[in-house]
């Protein structure tokens, strides 16, 4: 029994989404298949995704990309956002040494000590 057949809709779409970008396909395929995802979804009426639509629309040629060579940004991307989260907690250190001891402290230096950041 489907309660929710829209969230049930989303779901499907996250996950043939995610099946696109783990199969091996060329560039070209790639685009393929990501118009045809796009369709679907917007055939759908799911509005869940139409702020995720516009921003692929708009870059779609950066993010076809990644069916070249299959690499991200991800891992610059989860360091930004650390480093982001420590100058926050540090914030009103004067001493610009202090906060590189900081960030690396929290991007490695914890394992040397054996000690749980969590």
């Amino acid at each position: 029994m489907n309660k929710a057949p829209k969230l049930q809709e989303a779901y499907e779409a996250c996950e043939s989404l995610t099946a696109i970008y783990e199969s091996r396909l060329s560039k070209g395929q790639g685009k393929r298949k990501l118009r045809g995802w796009m369709e679907r979804v917007t055939n759908r009426k799911l509005s869940c995704f139409d702020s995720f639509l516009g921003t692929l629309n708009t870059h779609f040629e950066e993010v076809t990309n990644y069916f070249i060579g299959r690499h991200t940004s991800g891992f610059v991307e989860g360091l930004n956002n650390k480093i982001k989260v420590i100058k926050r907690r540090c914030y009103g250190i004067t001493n610009l040494g202090h906060l590189y001891q900081k960030v690396f402290l929290d991007l490695n230096g914890y394992d040397r000590f054996g000690v749980d950041t969590l």
